[in-house]
């Protein structure tokens, strides 16, 4: 969740949605997504929603506010969306919780979240149940104890196996915790495991990018995401660049090492399904996030979560006393929302569904979109497979520019 969120209009006290966003509740995919927002560092790349004790002080004390009584607040949340839903039958297909560090709660109370959200609303059949955690954050029985209350996917948090990339981005875990914890998620009996990469960080070179990269291929993952450093405003590292302490990221270094990952990735069997994410097959897609993708229905639980549901998106306040404060007096815990017009959306769909695998409809376009195919075919950045256009591996490298030639 990112810790800068957009003014929007107002949001009701009673959280209730447009007759509009209710009458299609249920024709699409219906999800929870879950943030867990305390860390016990903050690392120097990193703009998400998260505190460490150190930040919330004396907030803490406030029920909902701190690591020892948040279950209990998200809980609450869970029931208050039952309210705002209506009876509507809406089993929950995906379930993420993300943060932040969402193992820094014991497996029980994250169970007892997962398990409010199932007696409200029910979990379907084979639902996805997700969960990151940092390779540091788990040991095999808390991995066990997950399981036993319902988690079938983790995804830890690598970032990178080269400790001095490790400490350039503040990431305290060890690197050989690695292949130790995807072998007790293994040896627990989680279905899906996926690792988180990043690439581009300031002194790393090739050769360090490969290790990584065959360090987590040698893990034997069912998914791997691989995102290039993004250096956001505010951040510890963003302040170390401007000091001219580190460089900043080269694009041109960036293309390369997407294109050593595309290799590598696909040398061993791992499939792009969306421009920085790859799979086995179609079953280690991470259902969640094409859900949004392709616009589907979720709850976003948690101080900064986002939601979306029928056209309608809605924010949390940011801060976790602020939020449990809004829980305590039983009104929404949104700051504020946006209803969503019909261009809105069709944009929104250009934007991320030319990123998969699965391409775009050539009907979401408009005229000067279209107008732009046969040029961007030419040269060679995407190809028409029937009414569908899919980035070429050029075109991924060039996403931005190819929306922005869709998009006039």
């Amino acid at each position: 969740m990112p810790s800068a969120l957009p003014p929007g209009d107002p949001a009701p006290a009673d959280g209730a949605l447009p007759e509009s966003a209710l009458a299609g509740l249920g024709r699409h995919p219906f999800g929870f997504y879950v943030h867990v927002p305390f860390c016990t560092v903050r690392c120097g790349y990193c703009d998400f929603n998260t505190y460490t004790a150190d930040d919330l002080g004396r907030s803490a004390s406030v029920r909902g506010a701190s690591r020892s009584t948040y279950a209990e607040a998200a809980i609450d949340e869970v029931r208050f969306a039952r309210q705002v839903l209506g009876d509507v039958d809406v089993p929950v297909s995906t379930v993420f919780f993300g943060g932040g560090t969402p193992t820094l709660l014991p497996p029980g109370e994250l169970g007892s979240i997962l398990a409010a959200i199932g007696a409200e609303f029910g979990l379907a059949p084979g639902a996805e149940v997700t969960t990151e955690a940092n390779p540091d954050s788990v040991a095999l029985w808390d991995l066990e104890e997950l399981r036993q209350v319902g988690f079938n996917r983790i995804s830890f948090g690598m970032q990178s196996a080269v400790p001095h990339v490790l400490g350039t981005l503040d990431r305290t875990h060890d690197p050989l915790r690695v292949p130790a914890v995807v072998g007790w998620a293994r040896q627990a009996g989680f279905d899906q495991v996926s690792l988180d990469l990043i690439y581009g960080t300031p002194g790393e070179s090739p050769e360090d990018w490969e290790t990584s990269l065959e360090a987590a291929l040698a893990c034997e993952p069912d998914h791997v995401s691989a995102y290039s450093l993004i250096v956001e405003e505010g951040t510890a590292l963003s302040r170390r660049i401007a000091r001219g302490e580190l460089p900043m990221p080269d694009e041109d270094d960036l293309a390369d090492k997407y294109l050593m990952a595309d290799e590598h990735l696909t040398k061993a069997g791992y499939g792009w399904y969306e421009v920085s994410n790859w799979a086995r097959d179609h079953r280690a897609w991470c259902m969640h996030n094409l859900g949004y993708w392709t616009g589907a229905d979720w709850w976003g639980v948690g101080p900064g979560a986002h939601s979306h549901v029928g056209g309608v998106r809605w924010w949390n306040v940011k801060h976790p006393a602020a939020y449990a404060d809004r829980i305590t007096l039983k009104v929404s815990p949104a700051q504020a929302r946006e209803v969503l017009d019909d261009e809105t959306r069709r944009v929104e769909r250009v934007l991320l569904e030319i990123r998969l695998n699965d391409g775009l409809p050539v009907e979401v376009l408009e005229a000067t979109g279209r107008a732009a195919l046969f040029d961007l075919e030419r040269r060679g950045l995407i190809d028409r497979l029937g009414q569908r256009l899919v980035l070429t591996t050029e075109g991924r490298l060039l996403a931005d520019a190819v929306v922005r030639e869709l998009l006039p």
